[in-house]
């Protein structure tokens, strides 16, 4: 072993119910997650993955009406792994959202928190 131990994931959640994102945030922490940040809008979570900040995302597919296959595309360039969560199936999704493990809401927490694990053990 090498002494250190594993950092926790920083999670970016792109969540525009304010109520929802601070749910998720306590169950991330409580599963070992650090929470990045919360991103209720598009430009919101566009800035913040330009600046580095986050190792994974939970993103909505719709943010207050806007799609958020912005936010998935520029993740996917950085090579960043994210789940995306939607009231709709998948097949009412764009294509790069579709791409992505897909969580139908409403979801149970340890869902989630499976299918995080799940993509951060992917080589």
């Amino acid at each position: 072993m090498d002494g250190n131990p594993r950092k926790p994931a920083r999670v970016l959640i792109v969540e525009d119910e304010p109520m929802l994102a601070l749910v998720l945030e306590e169950v991330l922490t409580d599963a070992g997650f650090e929470s990045a940040g919360v991103a209720g809008t598009l430009e919101r979570a566009l800035a913040f993955i330009e600046s580095g900040g986050c190792d994974v995302a939970i993103v909505d597919a719709n943010l207050n009406g806007v799609s958020a296959a912005p936010v998935a595309a520029t993740l996917t360039d950085r090579g960043l792994p994210f789940i995306v969560t939607s009231g709709y199936s998948p097949d009412q999704l764009p294509e790069i959202l579709r791409a992505a493990p897909n969580i139908q809401k409403p979801y149970r927490p340890e869902t989630l928190i499976d299918a995080l694990n799940a993509i951060l053990s992917r080589p």
